[in-house]
């Protein structure tokens, strides 16, 4: 297993005076605690509270990450945030085609590989999110759509060790349900089969987020798995306790590893 990730996507939540709030209580909870930086410690938040939560951030020793970006570096592209933008507010990450994104906002896999090659040009660590629907669970089809979404995003010759996937059962996003761990182990293994067919032995250092509903009651089982690199985590972020449990988790399994 990878250096394990603890990403946190705050979604459309969050004013000003919370977001500090939360930062001062997290930085509370992890001024005392060692081996902080055997993870990677990620927040992603509206992009209005980038600038904002730079210097909390910091104190609190974690990471800041943008939700999306596009691949163009300017232009009118009205309510988008370009990679020079978010890289100048001294961000290191961007989520990229997020379920939300896709089922909301028409993201297709070609526009998810732009905006991966663009958040790559620009230096930043792009999260991009692939995962199947609940209907194609149940039709059998989980497997065939998450080749489709992987063989896509290795089209672009681009895929590198600085890519972060995450794989997201869209099914369990958001519900309170979760994909057992051997379920979510199945899919994070085909996955890993495919980037190691394609790419040999460097795909094994491409870290895997499982991004279905992972809380601090399910993380140790999820992450004893060994193609789990850690958690793109919604609702479970959005409270300093939760998430501050969850970095906890991933610090174990870092040790464990270690040993």
């Amino acid at each position: 297993m990878n250096k394990p990730m603890i990403a946190g996507n705050w979604k459309m939540n969050m004013l000003q005076s919370e977001a500090m709030a939360f930062f001062k209580d997290l930085a509370e909870k992890t001024k005392n605690v060692t081996h902080l930086d055997t993870i990677d410690g990620v927040i992603c938040p509206p992009a209005t509270l980038l600038g904002l939560l730079s210097d909390a951030a910091r104190t609190a020793k974690i990471e800041l990450g943008a939700q999306n970006c596009h691949w163009e570096p300017k232009g009118a592209f009205t309510g988008e945030i370009s990679p020079a933008m978010i890289k100048d507010l001294g961000v290191k990450y961007t989520i990229i085609g997020h379920s939300e994104r896709r089922q909301y906002f028409a993201e297709t896999d070609e526009s998810v590989n732009k905006r991966m090659l663009a958040a790559l040009g620009a230096g930043l660590v792009p999260i991009v999110c692939i995962g199947e629907y609940l209907e194609d669970r149940k039709a059998g089809r989980t497997q065939a759509v998450i080749q489709s979404q992987v063989k896509s995003l290795l089209s672009s010759q681009s895929m590198s060790p600085h890519v972060v996937l995450a794989y997201e059962p869209v099914w369990a996003i958001g519900t309170g349900l979760a994909a057992t761990p051997a379920q979510a182990e199945e899919v994070h293994a085909l996955i890993r089969g495919m980037l190691i067919e394609a790419l040999g032995a460097s795909a094994t250092k491409i870290r895997i987020l499982y991004g279905g509903s992972m809380s601090p009651g399910n993380v140790a089982e999820l992450l004893a798995m060994p193609n789990i690199d850690g958690g793109l985590i919604g609702g479970a972020s959005l409270k300093p306790a939760d998430y501050f449990s969850l970095l906890e988790a991933g610090i174990a399994r870092a040790l464990t590893i270690a040993r």
